[in-house]
């Protein structure tokens, strides 16, 4: 069986989110590490939006292409039932599912877009200057509102496994890619403030899949972006043969 291809960036949370259940599930993949800017007109093809992940089976009879992080999570689900990533209970799943959806949604605008983006990608992908007020704001207001919500729901330390539904789940994994990501430009929860949910945070965060992607990501960060592919491939990364990345970047519809 050849090993499904991970199209998009080591870096990216909805890419981690993939990652990481292929890690807790033992399936065999590939990463053609790119950013979205840097994709080609095959990858145009792959995602009309130009977003990332991209799936791609080759073992499907006849090559089965997903585009959107949940619906790449929810099969691998189906195509590997074990582990199980998403709970057994039919209202504890779709409480798992609400919670991928707000990271993917809320935890998305705010980290990604209102910080990230403009304290990272802006700079270092399009050479500009980001928001300054647009991020203190950020971290002044709409930040607390999502670890307000996240604490609310944060399982105790005392609770059974210590996650969400009791083991790890899309639950947990979902809103920690997002919170990794945001650690890149030096962000922390305040532990005093959101107490349960930073440790909440720190178990997912310490789980083998995590800690496994940790490394690749922490090697790679700081590498130019051209150079990420190559000095990834030096490291034993599973990184594919082709790409469908370029040497400059476009904007797309959707980049992210």
């Amino acid at each position: 069986m050849r090993p499904l291809l991970i199209v998009g960036s080591y870096l990216s949370p909805y890419v981690r989110k993939v990652l990481v259940c292929l890690e807790a599930k033992g399936i065999a993949y590939e990463v053609d590490h790119i950013v979205p800017f840097f994709g080609d007109d095959r990858f145009s093809k792959l995602s009309p939006l130009r977003r990332i992940p991209v799936l791609v089976d080759h073992s499907s009879g006849g090559d089965l292409v997903l585009t959107d992080s949940s619906v790449i999570c929810q099969y691998l689900e189906d195509l590997k039932p074990s582990p199980v990533l998403f709970p057994g209970d039919i209202r504890d799943r779709a409480r798992a599912r609400w919670l991928e959806e707000f990271a993917d949604t809320r935890m998305g605008d705010v980290f990604i877009w209102r910080y990230f983006n403009q304290v990272a990608i802006r700079p270092s992908v399009w050479g500009e200057k980001g928001d300054r007020e647009l991020v203190d704001r950020t971290l002044k207001e709409e930040v607390p509102t999502v670890l307000d919500y996240l604490e609310s729901e944060a399982p105790g330390d005392n609770s059974e496994g210590g996650f969400r539904f009791g083991a790890l789940s899309i639950a947990d994994i979902a809103p920690a890619c997002f919170l990794r990501t945001a650690a890149f430009v030096r962000f922390q929860i305040d532990s005093a403030r959101w107490p349960t949910t930073a440790a909440w945070m720190g178990r997912t965060l310490a789980t083998a899949p995590f800690q496994k992607l940790a490394k690749i990501e922490d090697a790679v960060l700081r590498v130019p972006v051209p150079q990420q592919r190559e000095a990834l491939q030096a490291m034993g990364a599973p990184i594919s043969a082709e790409t469908y990345g370029t040497a400059s970047p476009r904007r797309g519809i959707m980049p992210i």
